[in-house]
């Protein structure tokens, strides 16, 4: 891609952030994002809701608004029509919960079901958030828990007690609005959402981008109900544990306590994670407060940004 030279791009590519964000004035800035993906579950109103929600995760991790989305289907010809009408659904009731009109869209003809969105938001320029500016010092602060990937996996292949999966369901199937307004009560230096290349992978993304490091706590990463059993008792995890895990393990370092597969949890792919906040120690406990009040029940501090190096990550019990 050549390089971008409009100074009104306040959010490029250049540090593969969640969503581009371009200044129209000294008041107002478009954010853009777009998201889309096969069935990571078999009821197709809740992949509908699941999607919609993960399209717009990128807006709120922008600490932006949405306000308007356009949807992207794939569908087969061959298939029943309710269904698609339920993955419809599914993703205009969830824009509704936003606040969001879905204003048109564009569907093609595909062996494959796939569903998201192109979304436009808006944010005031200087106010937005990118993963670019993470400080030593600051602490993280995850807002889900972790292991929808494994649990999808297992849901697909028939092995994922239902409580376990409907819960997981409902992770992917919140909305990250109330965790961006959390963190608009205090000061964020960066930050990203959790999709799929994990928390690690996402996670040093923003390391590199900031040009820190970070020190992560294993003990206090909230993870999802069934998740560590299904990826260590039962051997379930998604191809793409491996792949993320091939990409990114050269810049991760493990106490010696950590279980051994504690990375099937932190490079399990996620579908419609959580925000991970990066914010002064200081305001640490301003946020999880304001979390709090906004009902974000799994927030958690999971770590601090250091100064050692750029993109490097030291996991500790």
């Amino acid at each position: 891609m050549p390089t971008i030279v409009d100074p009104n791009v306040l959010v490029g590519i250049s540090t593969g952030d969640d969503a581009a964000v371009y200044r129209m004035s000294d008041d107002l800035a478009l954010v853009q994002t777009v998201d889309f993906f096969p069935p990571v579950v078999d009821d197709p109103y809740q992949f509908g809701s699941v999607s919609a929600a993960n399209a717009l995760s990128d807006v709120y991790a922008m600490g932006a608004k949405p306000l308007i989305g356009l949807n992207i289907v794939a569908f087969p010809s061959d298939q029943p029509r309710s269904a698609l009408n339920e993955i419809l659904k599914g993703g205009a009731d969830k824009a509704m919960e936003a606040g969001m009109p879905i204003v048109g869209g564009h569907t093609i003809d595909d062996h494959e079901p796939k569903y998201g969105m192109a979304i436009t938001g808006v944010v005031k320029p200087g106010e937005q958030w990118s993963n670019a500016g993470a400080q030593p010092g600051d602490a993280l602060i995850l807002t889900k828990p972790l292991g929808s990937g494994i649990i999808t996996t297992a849901g697909k292949r028939g092995e994922a007690e239902d409580a376990v999966l409907q819960a997981a369901i409902q992770h992917m199937a919140t909305l990250n609005a109330a965790a961006s307004q959390a963190g608009r009560e205090v000061d964020i230096n960066a930050c990203t959402d959790i999709t799929g290349y994990a928390f690690l992978g996402h996670l040093r993304t923003m390391l590199e981008a900031s040009g820190a490091s970070a020190r992560i706590y294993y003990a206090q990463v909230p993870q999802m109900a069934g998740a560590w059993d299904l990826a260590t008792e039962r051997e379930i995890f998604p191809s793409g544990m491996q792949r993320n895990r091939t990409y990114h393990d050269h810049g991760v370092t493990w106490d010696k306590g950590i279980h051994p597969l504690a990375h099937r949890i932190l490079y399990d792919p996620q579908t419609s994670g959580g925000l991970l906040l990066s914010t002064p120690q200081a305001q640490a406990g301003r946020l999880m407060e304001a979390l709090g009040r906004q009902g974000v029940g799994h927030a958690a501090v999971v770590g601090e940004i250091v100064a050692d190096g750029r993109g490097n990550v030291h996991v500790v019990n």
